[in-house]
């Protein structure tokens, strides 16, 4: 019998997937200041996304811890880098969010800047997981973000959210649609992942991304 190497790759970086967050997970330090980051001892991941996007709740999911990363219904409450220890392998980092934000136009610009000088001078940084509001799509505020990294070249990979919420159809329009902006693009990964904390859909995929990275920097 012909055995398909892709599927049984793909097969084998889920299983370590699941297999890397069954293991602790747990929060470091919230920073407010380049001059706190921790050491560059591990290479980070980084979740970025407009504000009230979901990052919160994907990590939590992601991680299978609820009260891991701060969730809530008011746009722009993470206003520091969170960063999350994956067993001594990854440093997980939850950004800010850009966009909409109930504070004062000097806290928006101080978390703005914070935000951008990290993206574009962080060694260990080895990808950003865009999140995206399926219902909204690659929006302005997006587009900044992501030419910003494509002028760093830092890459990045398109994280679509809340899917839950659309018919296939219609994601299938916004999966598509957001292809098209990113296809010539050069740090884009060009796969885009397609999740649902509430659900937990896609969630195997992102783990999946981030054993491969984790495998290629330290082995698990």
């Amino acid at each position: 019998m012909k055995v398909d190497k892709d599927s049984s790759n793909i097969e084998a970086r889920t299983e370590l997937g699941r297999r890397l967050f069954a293991r602790p997970v747990d929060f470091v330090k919230s920073v407010v200041g380049l001059e706190h980051l921790p050491d560059a001892s591990l290479p980070e991941l980084c979740f970025a996304g407009r504000s009230n996007v979901g990052k919160s709740s994907l990590i939590n999911a992601l991680c299978n811890q609820k009260g891991l990363a701060r969730a809530s219904n008011t746009p722009g409450r993470t206003r520091e880098l969170n960063y999350f220890n994956l067993s001594d392998r990854l440093y997980l980092v939850d950004l800010p969010g850009y966009g909409y934000a109930r504070a004062s136009k000097t806290d928006i610009a101080h978390w703005t800047k914070l935000t951008r000088d990290f993206l574009r001078g962080r060694a260990p940084l080895r990808r950003v997981f865009v999140l995206i509001d399926s219902r909204r799509g690659i929006m302005e505020a997006d587009i900044e973000v992501i030419a910003m990294l494509d002028e760093a070249a830092v890459p990045y990979q398109i994280v679509l959210t809340k899917t839950d919420k659309l018919k296939k159809g219609q994601l299938d329009k916004v999966v598509v649609a957001s292809q098209q902006k990113i296809a010539k693009r050069p740090a884009a990964h060009p796969d885009i992942l397609v999740t649902s904390a509430e659900k937990k859909s896609g969630l195997d995929d992102l783990r999946a991304e981030i054993v491969s990275l984790a495998l290629a920097e330290t082995g698990l």
